[in-house]
């Protein structure tokens, strides 16, 4: 008998993690709780549990006979699901709650990094409004803000004004935009250079780095308009060089797993270093305790190895082989809501891509009506490609894009254009 695996998370993320999983030749069944109906095209089971019902999840994992769960949110990360699947004699690949804290407080991650040496922005943290917008005033502006805690990818400003910068300290500390989450800030020093993600599988302090990916924040082409959750990636990252990845495995990665069991919070599990590449090398804009979205629908591509095999390998102590594509390049696209990452409308018609051979669809925020998938999130789907070059990869997907009908729905027409330029 083959592996029965449960994921738990509904995104873009945990498709593709679930697809690479169930195309294993280990695996006989892979279920998904909640997942979502797009899934259910590569053969996923939808589980209709929420992942913040620990107790029902551990109810079917053991009825299910389920070798072991892959967490994908941070959510159920920080609320203790791998303490509580561990405690129910379940195996589960994830970071335990106090580990997940280096994604759950920036305020804990920054003290860490400046206990540890390791590379990051100047910064300070506060409670109060007032102290927090006598320092932006005396910094002056650029200057980042974020909250504390969890927003969805959206607690961080760029301020490029000192006004803009009061505007949001004010919404986080005193209008409680983020609630608990903003009633904490960390400000620091804006950081120039080129931003890339590091990923890696982690266990205590065993790292192994993944390819690196670039993320597009921004809604808007030009990386103009607000923060989002990601509305595209690349991998790998053509301006950034293999020596300074090198650097970042040694002087930010391999400390902060080591760093992390001198806290007493070992880690194990999806370890994501938001790196930017500055003058003086490698530093951390910031730490996720799980694989990023839409790094993962691009990363995974590149990984010729069997990932149900590396996890497996993982949880069960032994020594995992992980081989990396060393050619070609994957590209993916976000089609979102009009009006995300603020409000947006649901229902949009999404295409029918039954007959894409060559690219990847991997959805997000939809549902099914009348036997058709509709929009039910921000971000809808994306598409991805690999190629030869990165070029191709990117002129795969639009041209798919530019042949379906995106109505109520825009996507940036510029993923990968900074990789191109370097292609070139």
């Amino acid at each position: 008998m083959g592996l029965t695996i449960l994921v738990i998370g509904s995104g873009g993320r945990e498709h593709v993690i679930a697809q690479k999983l169930i195309q294993s030749p280990k695996v006989t069944t892979v279920f998904c709780a909640r997942g979502n109906v797009g899934m259910k095209k590569d053969g996923i089971q939808l589980i209709d549990i929420a992942e913040d019902d620990h107790d029902a999840l551990i109810r079917f994992a053991k009825e299910q006979s389920v070798d072991w769960t892959f967490v994908g949110p941070e959510i159920p990360l920080l609320n203790g699901i791998v303490d509580d699947f561990t405690a129910a004699g379940l195996k589960a690949f994830g970071p335990l709650k106090a580990a997940a804290l280096i994604e759950g407080s920036k305020d804990f991650a920054k003290q860490m990094m400046n206990k540890y040496n390791i590379p990051t922005a100047d910064h300070q943290t506060f409670f109060d409004f007032a102290k927090a917008r006598a320092y932006v005033v005396e910094k002056g502006a650029p200057i980042v803000i974020k909250a504390d805690g969890l927003a969805a990818g959206k607690g961080v400003v760029v301020a490029e004004t000192v006004e803009e910068a009061i505007d949001a300290l004010r919404e986080m500390l005193e209008e409680n935009k983020f609630g608990s989450s903003g009633a904490k800030v960390v400000i620091e020093e804006f950081l120039v250079g080129e931003e890339f993600s590091l990923l890696a599988f982690v266990r205590d302090e065993e790292v192994y780095p993944m390819v690196i990916a670039q993320d597009h924040k921004r809604a808007y082409e030009n990386d103009l308009g607000p923060n989002t959750g990601g509305m595209g990636a690349y991998s790998p990252v053509p301006q950034i060089a293999n020596e300074l990845v090198d650097e970042a495995i040694e002087t930010i990665l391999k400390p902060t797993a080591q760093g992390m069991i001198a806290e007493g919070k070992a880690f194990s599990g999806i370890l994501y270093a938001g790196l930017i590449a500055t003058e003086t090398g490698p530093k951390v804009i910031e730490f996720n305790a799980r694989f990023g979205d839409p790094e993962t629908q691009v990363v995974l591509q590149r990984l010729e190895s069997d990932l149900a095999q590396v996890i497996d390998d993982l949880l069960n102590g032994m020594q995992p082989d992980i081989k990396w594509k060393q050619k070609g390049y994957s590209l993916g696209v976000v089609v979102a809501a009009n009006g995300y990452p603020n409000r947006y409308e649901n229902d949009c018609l999404i295409p029918d891509f039954s007959n894409v051979e060559s690219e990847q669809i991997y959805y997000a925020g939809v549902k099914e009506e009348n036997g058709q998938l509709v929009s039910n999130g921000g971000r809808i789907y994306l598409v991805e490609a690999s190629s030869d070059t990165l070029l191709q990869a990117q002129e795969a997907v639009y041209t798919l894009l530019n042949t379906v009908e995106t109505k109520g729905t825009f996507y940036r027409k510029d993923i990968g254009f900074r990789g191109i330029e370097r292609e070139k």
